[in-house]
This record gives C-alpha cells, sequence and structure tokens, in this order.
C-alpha cells in the first residue's frame, strides 16, 4: 500500500471517531452534572426560553415543511416520513415554548413538562419508519395516504396544544417530581432505541450516498435521542434541563445548516434530497435524466457548433460526474450548453425588453423611464456599457450629466439612423420624426454585434421612442385638463378613462356655492375689461384657496362658482374643509377689494347630505358634478347669505361639531321646500 493511500485510509477510520467523540461530549457533560450537584446551576429565565424554542422549532418546521414538499414532487415516502420526524418533534417543542410559564400562562402545567419528549416520541417512530428500506407498492401506498398522515400530525399537535394552552383536565396542573421522571423515563426508553435504529440504518446508506445532509441527519437522530436521556435525568430550570433544548436546537440548526450548506454547493436542493431518496427513486430519477439527455444529444447533433468553449467545460465535467454521462454524452453537452447560454443570454434580453413595455405603460417623467430602462438592460446585456441619452434644449445630455460629443451618436441623431463605429452601436431616438434621444452601447470593437443583438436593441430604442412620445404626449393633456378641469378630476381620469362614462352613484357630499351679489347692476355701469379683470382676480383667489383645501371645482357659471368635498376623492372631514375654505376665500376676497369700494362681494351657501355624484351630461359633452336636494339647496343658502359672510346649513352643522363659531338666523323659506330651513352664518371655526 503507498504512503498516500495508507493515508487517506487513517483519514477514512479517525473521522468516525472524531464524529463519535464530539457526539459522546453531551452526555459526558450530563454525566458530571448529576455527578456534581454544585455544578448544575439553576437558570429560570422564561423569555429567554420562550424565544429561543420558538426561533429554532420556526427554522425546522419550516424545513420539514421543505421536506415534505420535495417528498410530494418526488413521490418518496422516506422523504415523507423524514419530513414528519422534522415536524411533529418541532411543532412539539414549539408547543413546550408556548406553555412557558409567565410569558402565556401564569404558572406551568404539564403539557410545558410533557409536549417536547411526546414530540420527540412521535418523531422517534417515523425516523425509524424512515429508515426502512420500502418496496415501490409501499412506498406508493404511503404517499397516498401522506394527506391523511399530515392531517393526524396536524390534529394531534393542534389537539396538545388547546389542551395545554386552555389548561384542560390531565394537562392543567404541574406534574409531580417523582411522576415526571418515572413518565420522562418510559419514553426514553422507547424513544431512544428507536434513534439509534434510524442513525445505525442511514449510515449504511450513507456509505453509499456520502453526502452533507446525510450525515447531519444521522447526528439529529443521535442528538435527540440524547436529549431524551437528559430530558428523563434533568434538574428543572437546571443546566442539566437547559441541556436537552441545547442539543434539539443544535440538531434542528445543524439540519438547516447542512441543508444550506449542500444546496448552495451543489446549485439546486436535487442532490440533497436524493442524498436521503429510496432506491426506487433514484433508480427512476436516473432514467429521467438519462432520457433527457439523450434527447438533447440528438437535438444538439443537428445544430453547428458553437465555436468559444469559455467556461462550458469545467462545467460539463461537474455535470457529468454527477449524472454519470458518457463521454459522448458530455461532449454534446459541452456544445449544447454553450447553445443555451446564449439562447439564455437572448431571452434575459427579450424579458428585459418586455419589463420595458410593462414599465412603458406607466407614465413617467422622462428621465425617470430612460434610467430605469437602463437599468434593466445594464444586467441583460452584462459586459456591455449601455448608455441612453436625451435631447434637451438642442443637446445631447446623457443621465450621467456628460454631453455628448462628435462621435456616432451626435452622427445617429443627425441621420437618424443605427451608427455602428470602434465598438460602439448608436441608435436614435425619435419622436414624430425629430431627434429626441440616442440609445449607446460600447464592447470592445473584436466582439462587435451580432445581428440577433442589433434586432435587439433596435426594438429597444423603438420602444424607448414610443415611451417618450406617450410621456410627451401625456404631459401635455394633463396641462390641458388640469386647465379646464379639477385636478382631482384630471387625475381621476387619467389613472382610470372609464370613470368618464356617465352615471353615478348616491355619496355624502358638502358643496359650496359662491356668487357675486350686484354683480350685474356692476356690470352694467363697468367697462368689460374691468369686469373681466374683477372676474379673473376674484376666481384667481378663490380657486387656489378651494383647491389648497381639498375641494374639487365643479363649475363656474358666470361670476358665480361651485365646488364640492368628498367627491371623487373620500374625505371624512369634508364638512370642515368646505367652510375653512368659505372663511379663508372670504377674507382674502376682502383684502383684494381694497381700494375699490365698488366691486362687488362674495356670499357663500354651504350644504352637507347625500347627492347623486358622477358624469352628467351627453355622449358628446360631460360634466363631473353632484346633483339632488343637497345640492338644490346649497344654492339656496348662498342666495340667502349676507354679503361678504358664509350661510351654513343645519347638516353642515352637525358635522362640524362644537369646532363651529355660528349664529343661528332662524328658520328660513327658500324656494323649492314647502318647509323653512335652519341655517346659520358661520363666524369662525376653533381649532381642535
Amino acid at each position: 500500500m503507498s504512503g498516500g493511500a495508507a493515508a487517506a485510509q487513517g483519514r477514512s477510520l479517525l473521522r468516525p471517531l472524531v464524529w463519535g467523540f464530539h457526539l459522546s461530549l453531551p452526555l459526558l457533560g450530563l454525566w458530571l452534572l448529576l455527578a456534581q450537584p454544585h455544578l448544575d446551576v439553576v437558570w429560570e429565565d422564561h423569555l429567554s426560553h420562550f424565544w429561543l424554542i420558538v426561533v429554532v422549532a420556526g427554522v425546522n418546521v419550516a424545513l420539514g415543511l421543505r421536506v415534505s414538499a420535495a417528498a410530494r414532487e418526488r413521490a418518496d415516502a422516506r422523504l415523507f416520513l423524514v419530513s414528519l420526524t422534522f415536524l411533529s418533534s418541532a411543532g412539539f417543542f414549539l408547543l413546550h415554548a408556548l406553555a412557558t410559564p409567565e410569558v402565556l400562562l401564569s404558572e406551568p402545567n404539564a403539557g410545558f413538562t410533557l409536549a417536547a419528549p411526546v414530540g420527540l416520541l412521535v418523531a422517534a417512530f417515523f425516523a425509524a419508519a424512515s429508515a426502512v428500506d420500502l418496496s415501490p407498492e409501499r412506498s406508493a401506498a404511503m404517499m397516498r395516504r401522506s394527506p391523511w398522515l399530515l392531517a393526524v400530525v396536524a390534529v394531534l399537535l393542534l389537539g396538545w396544544g388547546a389542551a395545554s394552552l386552555l389548561e384542560a383536565p390531565l394537562l392543567n396542573r404541574p406534574l409531580e417530581v417523582e411522576t415526571s421522571t418515572t413518565f420522562l423515563g418510559v419514553l426514553a426508553a422507547i424513544g431512544v432505541p428507536l434513534y439509534l435504529f434510524a442513525a445505525a440504518r442511514y449510515l449504511v446508506v450513507y456509505r453509499r450516498r456520502r453526502a452533507v445532509f446525510m450525515i447531519s441527519v444521522i447526528t439529529a437522530f443521535a442528538l435527540l435521542a440524547e436529549a431524551m436521556v437528559a430530558m428523563a435525568l434533568a434538574r428543572s430550570w437546571q443546566l442539566t434541563w437547559w441541556e436537552w433544548h441545547v442539543l434539539m436546537a443544535v440538531a434542528f440548526l445543524f439540519v438547516a445548516y447542512s441543508a444550506r450548506v449542500q444546496g448552495r454547493r451543489e446549485g439546486s436542493a436535487t442532490g440533497l434530497w436524493s442524498s436521503i431518496s429510496l432506491e426506487e427513486t433514484l433508480r427512476e430519477i436516473r432514467e429521467e435524466y438519462g432520457a433527457a439527455l439523450e434527447a438533447l444529444v440528438e437535438a444538439m447533433r443537428r445544430q453547428e457548433a458553437t465555436g468559444d468553449e469559455g467556461g462550458v467545460r469545467p462545467l460539463a465535467a461537474r455535470l457529468a460526474a454527477r449524472f454519470e454521462l458518457t463521454e459522448g454524452q458530455t461532449d454534446v453537452l459541452e456544445r449544447a450548453a454553450e447553445a443555451l447560454a446564449g439562447e439564455r443570454d437572448q431571452l434575459r434580453r427579450l424579458g428585459a425588453l418586455v419589463a420595458l413595455g410593462r414599465e412603458a405603460t406607466v407614465i413617467l417623467e422622462e428621465r425617470e423611464l430612460l434610467r430605469r430602462a437602463r437599468d434593466l438592460f445594464a444586467e441583460a446585456f452584462g459586459r456591455d456599457e449601455l448608455r441612453i441619452g436625451i435631447v434637451e434644449d438642442g443637446v445631447l445630455r446623457f443621465p450621467d450629466g456628460g454631453i455628448a460629443a462628435d462621435g456616432p451618436a451626435e452622427d445617429a441623431l443627425r441621420d437618424l439612423e443605427p451608427v455602428e463605429r470602434g465598438g460602439v452601436l448608436a441608435l436614435p431616438l425619435t419622436v414624430k420624426g425629430h431627434p429626441a434621444g440616442v440609445l449607446e452601447v460600447r464592447r470592445p470593437a473584436e466582439r462587435g454585434f451580432a445581428e440577433r443583438d442589433r434586432s435587439v436593441l433596435q426594438s429597444l430604442a423603438s420602444q424607448l421612442s414610443i415611451a417618450l412620445e406617450n410621456a410627451r404626449l401625456y404631459r401635455q393633456i394633463d396641462a390641458l385638463f388640469r386647465q379646464y378641469m379639477s385636478p382631482d378630476v384630471a387625475t381621476a381620469l387619467l389613472a382610470d378613462p372609464a370613470q368618464a362614462d356617465l352615471g353615478g352613484g348616491i355619496e355624502e357630499v358638502t358643496v359650496l356655492f359662491a356668487d357675486l351679489r350686484g354683480f350685474t347692476t356692476f356690470s352694467e355701469r363697468t367697462a368689460p375689461e374691468e369686469v373681466v379683470e374683477l372676474l379673473n382676480r376674484y376666481f384667481g383667489i378663490a380657486v387656489p384657496i378651494i383647491l389648497e383645501h381639498g375641494g374639487t371645482v365643479a363649475q363656474f357659471v358666470g361670476d358665480a362658482v361651485m365646488a364640492m368635498w368628498n367627491a371623487p376623492t373620500r374625505q371624512p372631514d369634508h364638512a370642515l374643509r368646505a367652510c375653512r375654505a368659505a372663511l379663508a376665500m372670504q377674507r382674502a376676497i376682502e383684502a383684494a377689494a381694497e381700494g375699490h369700494p365698488g366691486w362687488p362681494r362674495f356670499r357663500v351657501g354651504i350644504n352637507s347630505g347625500p347627492a347623486l355624484v358622477g358624469n352628467i351630461g351627453s355622449a358628446e359633452l360631460r360634466n363631473f358634478t353632484a346633483t339632488g336636494d343637497t345640492v338644490n339647496l346649497g344654492a339656496r343658502l348662498e342666495g340667502q347669505a349676507p354679503v361678504g359672510s358664509v350661510l351654513i346649513g343645519e347638516r353642515t352643522l352637525e358635522l362640524l361639531g362644537d369646532v363651529a363659531d355660528v349664529e343661528p338666523v332662524g328658520e328660513i323659506r327658500v324656494k323649492g321646500k314647502e318647509r323653512a330651513v335652519r341655517a346659520y352664518v358661520l363666524r369662525s371655526i376653533r381649532s381642535r
């Protein structure tokens, strides 16, 4: 035997001894603490106990669910039984945490003492069952019954949790020390052999499939067996008692960590689950892989060689070793991998193009749109440098602040044609046939731009041009809308044009009417230009105040304006907003009219109540407004309001509550109402 072979054999013999020594340390520590009681100190921290177990159990429940999903995907009974081992042990461990005294329950009970050991015993049966080699028929039968087994475990956990947390009989009182010790000893006497049996059987499998996850499962079974021993001998809240908590935590976390390590090392969970699957499952998977690879061989033989191999050969070697491929299959795989990498790059670029299409459906500011497009394609084109510039004030500027100098970008803009020179491909962006920007891509000149790259980039440039045109059109429409209607209505229509349909619904609103008392007389004796100046000045003051307080201007009629609140956007304090707007408007108008003693003043009427709110009119012309008795009464109150004041209705006063300083004017008669209505002059609104 050579020196290298002897050293390798020595290491293979040493590893089990080191592993066994580490596994024996917890039992040695337990023996030491029991032999030297003064070392077995008390540490009673209920909250730390609760959170430690909740976190650890949560990790293991997640792992159990993941293994269960893999078991169903592979129809593998062993994987399913292993998942039940994790779920039942972690589930009862979690119930042990929930029953921690002084957290959810005020006093300890039997559920707190027995949850973890009972869970370990249930898990021990599943662990032992998973270690048995099942025939395909029995495995299939078990997987058919897997939902029922999961349901049984769930019912058992829920039932125990309810009984423990609701302090039902049998679990509502703490166990006596002698009874607890006896019961835990019996559980350990049953569970420990089952775990050791499972560990021994899995060691045999491990010799055939040396995987990190497999050895972690074996280690976990050994640690859970030791935890059951510690449970039977421990003293509550002393180090011996905490030891079995640590053993369970280490067992669970070690399995989760090993699964992560092996999964990251292999790049997928395939090898992870294969390490503990049944032999029949592995045979079926190998047959499936073989069939897939043979189909790939036949397909790729019909394609031309890709040329540049790059890093394909190392990857192909790893796949060949993992899936036991023949030399011919490996050769085809090398060529196929390169072709598939190119296809994947192209799909990623096309995917970015589709993503840009989705982005373009959301109207963005031009620079933001181009920045997001650049970010999308920066990853898709990998090693290429991609820049998008925009024409502003006749100058081509890039998002980084740079200004384009003479080169392909300027040439592309001038000629409105793609330009490729010196490893730079520049494609113009146009809006209505005029230059709007440029898409510039740089790569080493020796690589050049393949035709499919040029096609994707040309599609990108076209889509960016359309997005820019949409953004500019939106900005123009938005500005136009907001000049002819209330901003809230304009925003709603631009976001959802369907809201322009005729019709509406009943909503509680507050309406405000304001007009100029004596305007007709004033306009008859005043030059038209002065009348226009007055109206523009007054409305230039009133409208911003209405909008500032969240109102929607419904219409102008001559010298009158109608506004409403709580439509189209909901405003719980709509009456308060309207009244504050009215008072602010009167103050501002009064200040603006100083020096013009002949100018008329506003009078304002406000009313609240239900109204039909929506689009009223015809298919050719419509208006967003409110109609109904509430609106009519608001208009009538405005007609009765003293000049320079605000007259509100009874419902508005109710909504204002005690913040309103009002002067009752008694009952007044208004047109269209058989009965008189109560009205109030609003003097001020107090701060809440």
